[in-house]
């Protein structure tokens, strides 16, 4: 029901242009499901309506695409106060204030690339030099803006926003932001599916109905697919879905290996097998993949994430804090540089990467076959639960 509710709302977006109006349905409907909460049946019908009105908002994205004809039909007609285009823009404008306040006299080029494609969704100034060492060890996907850095910003605005305290107030707030953060950055297909699963995530969070993280990544894929059938053969939208699919099938299956209870008390090991796990089981989504786009698979992707991840952490962080204070722009130059001359002595590792690999179609779903029989085999004999 919520897939066909979203969809009728795709539907019927072009009858209503104003976005205000949208989204003021959308805040209000979300507010009435949490007031609702102890009457299941009204509920629902508050839900369904919640992804109404997120479906004509990404049907009024779908419908006005941007091109340099509309940008100038734009500026000579009246728009409304509050309009997508209008959103648009000022995201566009502001982005380019960000960027200028990362060039700094201090500054590097590819420290400035990274930066820019790290915090804001912008390659244009990555070098072909600089694509390849990210490349080799693995590190591409720190490059584009998906639901690690998403993940990142919704547990900090969860913690600034009260959290518990004022749960219905701090999701709301959240979702808000990170679609606001996924416009200034472009919206591109893995910014989108992250913020999308955090956007039903909540709005399920606050009707206090069970979330399924399966159910909801397939729920974002169909969405994505029905505004933009051709996605499918998006190289980002395929490996964003396949890494976290594997993510969530294969990190419950990993603890089963673990006594129960055995990262009580212990915030250390558990950081350790978070970053392992998540590694391991976003590889093995990915790996077929990208020996078939790329030709080419990362041997040290372990060591690489150990080096990425943190440090991607203190980035993001950092561009925040920039916001606010732009002085500390060179500081986060320097990090970013740090971590560039890491993953250049990373490259420069004997056997670093495997090219030249060039697996056929039917090997690549031979590949997946294998990968499913020994998962159903493995979770047959740890006896984990299916996955909800």
């Amino acid at each position: 029901m919520p897939a066909v509710s979203m969809a009728i709302g795709i539907a019927v977006a072009p009858v209503i242009p104003h976005a205000g109006i949208i989204l003021t349905s959308f805040v209000v409907c979300i507010l009435l499901s949490w007031m609702l909460r102890r009457w299941a049946l009204v509920q629902s019908m508050g839900i369904l309506l919640c992804f109404f009105f997120m479906g004509m908002l990404v049907g009024q994205r779908a419908e006005r695409s941007y091109s340099p004809q509309r940008e100038l039909q734009l500026q000579t007609e009246k728009r409304p106060f509050f309009s997508m285009e209008r959103v648009k823009q000022r995201c566009l404008d502001y982005r380019q204030e960000m960027l200028y306040r990362y060039k700094t006299p201090s500054t590097e080029e590819d420290e400035y690339a990274v930066l820019a494609a790290m915090t804001l969704g912008d390659k244009s100034a990555l070098t072909k030099e600089l694509r390849e060492t990210y490349s080799k060890t693995g590190a591409s996907h720190i490059l584009a803006l998906s639901g690690l850095h998403l993940g990142m910003i919704y547990l900090l605005l969860f913690r600034l926003t009260l959290g518990r305290k004022r749960f219905w107030v701090s999701q709301v707030i959240i979702i808000l932001c990170i679609w606001a953060f996924a416009f200034l950055t472009g919206l591109s297909t893995s910014v989108v599916r992250s913020a999308t699963m955090i956007s039903i995530y909540a709005l399920f969070s606050v009707g206090g109905r069970q979330r399924s993280p399966v159910n909801i990544l397939c729920f974002t894929a169909i969405l994505m697919l029905l505004v933009n059938p051709d996605a499918l053969f998006d190289i980002g939208f395929q490996l964003s879905f396949s890494a976290v699919f594997a993510i969530l099938l294969l990190m419950p299956l990993f603890e089963s290996f673990f006594p129960e209870n055995y990262f009580v008390g212990r915030p250390f090991q558990r950081y350790i097998y978070n970053m392992v796990g998540l590694s391991v089981a976003a590889q093995i989504g990915v790996a077929p993949l990208i020996a078939y786009h790329f030709g080419r698979f990362s041997v040290y992707f372990l060591l690489t994430n150990f080096i990425v991840i943190p440090a991607a952490t203190v980035i993001l962080y950092g561009a925040l804090c920039v916001v606010l204070i732009p002085s500390l722009a060179p500081v986060l130059s320097a990090v970013v540089g740090i971590l560039n001359k890491a993953l250049g002595w990373v490259s420069q590792m004997p056997c670093a990467s495997i090219d030249g690999l060039h697996p056929s179609v039917l090997q690549i779903c031979l590949l997946y076959v294998v990968f499913a029989c020994v998962y159903f085999a493995l979770r047959t004999l740890q006896r984990v639960p299916p996955i909800t």
